[in-house]
C-alpha cells in the first residue's frame, strides 16, 4: 500500500476509463460547456495528486489513523451455520469512522478540494452516511459543506441528518420532485453550476461526468487491496464469491477492483428489488433499465418512452437511484459481474438474521447483500466460502425498521442448522 498508484492499483483492465472517461460505451461527460473546463480542471488536479507521494502518504496516514483501516474481516460463524452452505465471511466497512464505506473516498475528495484551493464542499446523500462522512472530512480540513439531502430521506434517516448539523454541515431539504436521492443530485448540480469555482461537488458514488467514476473507484479500491490479502491470510486462498449491493456503486466497485482479473473469484452486485421487478415500485437499474444519460454520465438508466429518468423505489434510501456506475454497466455487458436482486422482505429478514445471529446491526444497504448471500450461500454448499462487503452499519434505520417492520420476541430453535429458516418463516408470519 505504501506509495500506490490509485489509477492502477487493483484495477482490472489499465487503460479503463479511457482518457474520455469511457468504460466501453458508458461514462463520459455530458455537462454544460461553462461546467466541462471547470470538471477538465478536476481531472488533471486529480491525476497529477493521485500520483503525489505527499498526497498518498497523507491519504494513507488518515485512513489508519483516523478511518481506523484495514477494516476486519469477520467470519459469520453463526449465520453459516444456521444456513448450512458456504462460509460467509463480512469485511467489516461498518467498523469505519462514521459508520461506513464512504468516508474511504470523502477523505480523498476533500484533500483533493484543498489542495486545489476550494473553500468547500457539496454533495447529495440518500441514506445520510455520503452526507455525513463528508461533513466529517469537511471538519478535519477546515471547508464549508452543503448537503443536499430529498425531503422523505431527511425524515426517514434523521439520526444521520442531526449528525450532519453537529459536524457544521448546512443540510437543504430537497422538496422538488420525487423528494429523494435523484432530486438531491439534481440540486446539488444546480449549486454547483452557480459557483464551480470556489466550491467542488464531491459525488458519493461512482456515478457523474468524468473523472468522478474513476475517482470514487479508486479512493475507494482500498477495501478490496485489504480484502484479497485478508482472506488468503484467514484461510488460504481467495473467496470463491464477492456480493455487493449496488445503487450508485460505490462499495460494490471498491471491493470488486481488486479480484477483477481473478476468473475463479465469482462477482454478485445486488440491486434493489423493491416491491418486486413485476412492480414499478423497485430501483434494479440493470436488470430493468436501458442505457441512456443521467447527471452527466452514459449509462444503465431506468426511464421511460421518452427516456426521461422514472421514479424508482428501495426501503433502503442509499440504493434509490434510477442510474447505476458507468463501469458497472460495462461489467455487465462483458459479463463479468452478475447483477441480481434482493426485495425489501429479504433486505429486512437479512437485517434481522445478521442483528440476531452475529450481533451486527447492518444497513439496509447492507442487508440487500446479506439477504442474496444467504441463498448463494445454499446454492454454493459447504466447501466454499462467500466474502460479502458489509458496507455500512444500521444505526440510521433502526427506528425506520422497528416502526415499519416490527418483529415480536424470537425465541431461536436449540437446532442450529433450523435457526434461520424458522427466523425467516417466523418474520414472514408477522408482515
Amino acid at each position: 500500500m505504501d506509495n500506490r498508484n490509485l489509477i492502477n492499483d487493483g484495477i482490472d483492465a489499465k487503460d479503463l476509463p479511457d482518457r474520455n472517461g469511457y468504460f466501453g460505451e458508458y461514462g463520459g461527460s455530458f455537462i454544460p460547456p461553462e461546467l466541462q473546463k471547470v470538471m477538465d480542471e478536476v481531472s488533471e488536479a486529480y491525476e497529477r495528486i493521485s500520483r503525489d507521494p505527499s498526497f498518498l502518504e497523507e491519504l494513507k496516514d488518515l485512513e489508519q489513523h483516523y478511518t481506523g483501516r484495514p477494516s476486519p474481516i469477520y467470519h459469520a460463524k453463526h449465520l453459516t451455520a444456521a444456513v448450512g452452505g458456504a462460509d460467509i465471511y463480512l469485511k467489516r466497512e461498518d467498523l469505519n469512522h462514521t459508520g461506513a464505506h464512504k468516508i474511504n473516498h470523502c477523505l480523498g475528495e476533500v484533500l483533493l478540494a484543498k489542495r486545489m484551493g476550494k473553500k468547500k464542499v457539496i454533495a447529495e446523500t440518500g441514506a445520510g452516511q455520503h452526507g455525513v462522512a463528508l461533513a466529517t472530512a469537511a471538519a478535519l480540513m477546515g471547508l464549508e459543506c452543503d448537503i443536499y439531502m430529498g425531503e422523505i430521506d431527511v425524515m426517514k434517516e434523521a439520526p444521520n441528518v442531526s449528525r450532519m448539523k453537529i459536524l457544521g454541515a448546512k443540510v437543504i431539504s430537497v422538496k422538488s420532485g420525487t423528494r429523494t436521492l435523484k432530486d438531491a443530485v439534481d440540486e446539488a448540480f444546480k449549486a454547483y453550476l452557480a459557483d464551480p469555482v470556489n466550491q467542488i461537488y464531491c459525488i458519493g458514488s461512482v456515478v457523474g461526468p468524468h473523472p468522478f467514476p474513476m475517482m470514487v473507484r479508486d479512493f475507494q479500491s482500498v477495501v478490496g487491496l485489504e480484502a484479497r490479502d485478508q482472506m488468503q491470510e484467514m484461510t488460504g486462498r481467495l473467496p470463491d464469491s464477492i456480493v455487493a449491493c449496488v445503487g450508485g456503486g460505490s462499495n460494490a466497485m471498491g471491493i470488486f477492483s481488486a479480484f477483477l482479473d481473478d476468473k475463479t473469484v465469482s462477482l454478485y452486485g445486488v440491486e434493489p428489488a423493491g416491491e418486486g421487478l413485476d412492480t414499478p415500485n423497485h430501483a434494479a437499474t440493470i436488470g430493468k433499465g436501458k442505457v441512456g444519460i443521467l447527471h452527466g454520465f452514459k449509462s444503465y438508466v431506468i426511464q421511460d418512452g421518452n427516456g426521461e429518468p422514472m421514479p424508482v423505489y428501495s426501503i433502503a434510501s442509499g440504493l434509490d437511484y434510477p442510474g447505476v456506475g458507468p463501469q458497472h454497466s460495462y461489467l455487465h455487458d462483458i459479463g463479468r459481474v452478475k447483477y441480481t436482486s434482493a426485495t425489501d422482505r429479504e433486505a429486512v429478514e437479512a437485517f434481522y438474521a445478521l442483528s440476531r445471529m452475529e450481533g451486527i446491526i447492518p444497513a439496509l444497504e447492507s442487508s440487500h447483500a446479506v439477504a442474496y448471500a444467504v441463498k448463494l450461500a445454499e446454492k454454493l454448499g459447504k466447501g466454499k466460502n462467500i466474502l460479502v462487503n458489509l458496507s455500512g452499519r444500521g444505526d440510521k434505520d433502526i427506528d425506520f425498521v422497528l416502526r415499519n417492520y416490527p418483529l415480536v420476541e424470537y425465541e431461536p430453535d436449540e437446532k442450529e442448522e433450523n435457526k434461520y429458516k424458522e427466523f425467516l418463516s417466523h418474520i414472514q408470519k408477522r408482515q
